[in-house]
């Protein structure tokens, strides 16, 4: 597999220890336009330094340094020569690590808290003395390392923040990453500017300049396919691997018969007139619900489809003379949702965890290090049309993972009605671009309705939007009443076989966006 490696020139690794918002900090990092990746937190050191951080931040963690089996990094990454913030696990153990103190909370903080800065040359430059912060912590440090000063507390806490300036070691006991601490990005920007001396070079220009270049390197003379779906991910590859190669690509748009309404003949339009890129259609819909035929499981859907997705790629890409490499629109939440070395899997996407070990093509993903607003940075960079930019995401697998239960031809005939619905009037309202996403749902709950007099027993459909950043987190949107009540008549009134409508108030976490 060939990975771009965004850029190297500002990068900042983030040691991953376990933390619910480890995603944040990268995303916090980003914002600030540094580039970072994450890492697992017992990464060997001679391979954190042959990258060549120009920054190091631990993160958080739910384990307490004391514990048997607590997550510790190799203390000789102190000696890289680099600067390092910890995030409250990770300020424990920098403390641990170095000769501080670490005991349990007399009186454990989470959730909102006040917090007093005292002295601070760095990490709380240009900010107020008096600031409100997100705690989340039981153990606490309770006597900063030698050498280390303290230079923020809070009632509960008398080490909320500490530094040595002269080795440019940082760790703070509250979440900046977090919306809660409103200032938290400024704490984050000052220890990548002021710490680490970074200037912020990680711009879509520079990520298309660098992506370019190594996409050159790495595939050659090779002719690469790229598989197309209409969505931002995919158009954004395909334009980005088109920048790189020209007429050495081919996209491949697999119909599977799983996607909205009139969706295949807009895709095709789009790439043929707009992009003038060479496109194979292939209208795959009757083998891929032959392969779901009686297929319950979430998991299997996304397993199945995943598969039979490459195996009509090689089969149609075979016939390319030359063809070595398929061009993925894979986005590093899917990686982490689909399971890391410190992270359970959420769910498997059908670009990461369902692509069969002996498939023939090599894979490159341009897109892999990057979030999804990112990828929409890149994409208008690149000059794709404003309405596909900002076309809400559509999973993989397509419809087969909003229909609960066994995917037919006649559901998601069912299925498209419904969600071109909810799409429609949502954009009528003017709030399509304020959504993460809005779509409908099949869900096999057959109710007893009345309609015309006549007693009905049909299917459910649930509506679903949700507001987000970029899919790791998300809040559902409260949506205006008169919105949901158009939808919900259009919807019993307009579509065969739905006599009830619901609406899912449920936010990510505990639940995940998609209903499989």
């Amino acid at each position: 597999m060939a990975v771009i490696n965004p850029s190297n020139e500002e990068l900042v690794i983030i040691l991953d220890f376990g933390a619910q918002y480890t995603q944040l900090i990268a995303r916090r990092v980003r914002e600030c336009r540094v580039y970072c990746e994450i890492m697992p937190f017992d990464t060997p050191v001679p391979e954190i330094a042959e990258r060549k951080p120009k920054g190091i931040i631990f993160s958080g963690g739910p384990a307490s340094v004391y514990e048997d089996g607590a997550p510790r990094c190799d203390e000789s990454i102190y000696e890289i020569g680099v600067p390092i913030l910890g995030i409250c696990y990770g300020t424990q153990l920098m403390a641990y690590h170095l000769g501080g103190k670490v005991t349990p909370g007399v009186q454990k903080e989470f959730g909102r808290t006040e917090l007093d800065v005292t002295n601070s040359q760095v990490l709380f430059e240009g900010l107020d003395k008096h600031l409100v912060c997100w705690m989340s912590h039981g153990d606490m440090v309770e006597t900063p390392p030698p050498g280390f000063e303290i230079v923020a507390k809070t009632a509960s806490t008398p080490v909320a923040a500490m530094e040595n300036q002269k080795r440019r070691l940082y760790g703070v006991q509250f979440h900046p990453e977090v919306v809660h601490t409103p200032w938290g990005t400024e704490v984050l920007r000052n220890f990548l500017y002021n710490a680490c001396r970074l200037k912020g070079t990680w711009t879509p220009a520079s990520f298309i300049e660098t992506a370019v270049k190594e996409i050159r390197a790495q595939v050659g003379t090779d002719k690469v396919v790229c598989g197309v779906s209409g969505g931002i991910d995919s158009a954004c590859v395909a334009a980005l691997l088109h920048k790189a190669i020209g007429d050495q690509l081919t996209c491949i748009f697999v119909d599977h018969g799983l996607m909205r309404l009139d969706e295949g003949a807009k895709v095709r339009q789009t790439f043929e007139d707009y992009f003038k890129i060479k496109l194979v259609y292939v209208d795959a819909e009757e083998r891929f619900l032959k392969r779901l035929a009686g297929v319950l499981e979430p998991e299997t859907k996304r397993k199945i489809i995943g598969e039979e997705f490459v195996r009509v790629f090689e089969e149609h890409a075979g016939k390319i003379t030359d063809a070595k490499w398929l061009g993925q629109g894979t986005l590093y939440p899917d990686v982490i949702e689909s399971g890391t070395k410190n992270a359970a899997v959420i769910k498997s996407h059908h670009n990461v965890g369902g692509l069969p070990e002996d498939m023939q093509l090599k894979i490159i993903e341009p897109l892999r290090y990057l979030f999804k607003d990112e990828a929409r940075e890149v994409a208008a960079e690149l000059g794709l049309p404003e309405e596909m930019v900002w076309r809400q995401p559509f999973p993989g697998p397509g419809l087969a993972i909003r229909i609960v239960g066994e995917v037919t031809k006649e559901r998601l005939d069912t299925l498209r009605h419904a969600d071109d619905i909810v799409v429609e009037e949502i954009k009528r309202a003017g709030l399509y671009r304020e959504l993460w996403m809005g779509f409908a749902v099949l869900a096999p709950i057959r109710s007893v309705g009345v309609m015309g007099d006549q007693r009905t027993y049909d299917d459910t459909i649930v509506v679903r939007a949700v507001t987000s950043q970029d899919a790791m987190t998300a809040d559902w949107a409260k949506l205006p009443y008169e919105v949901l009540e158009r939808i919900s008549n259009r919807i019993i009134n307009e579509v065969s076989g739905v006599n009830r409508t619901v609406y899912d108030i449920s936010s990510k976490p505990p639940a995940t966006i998609e209903w499989e």
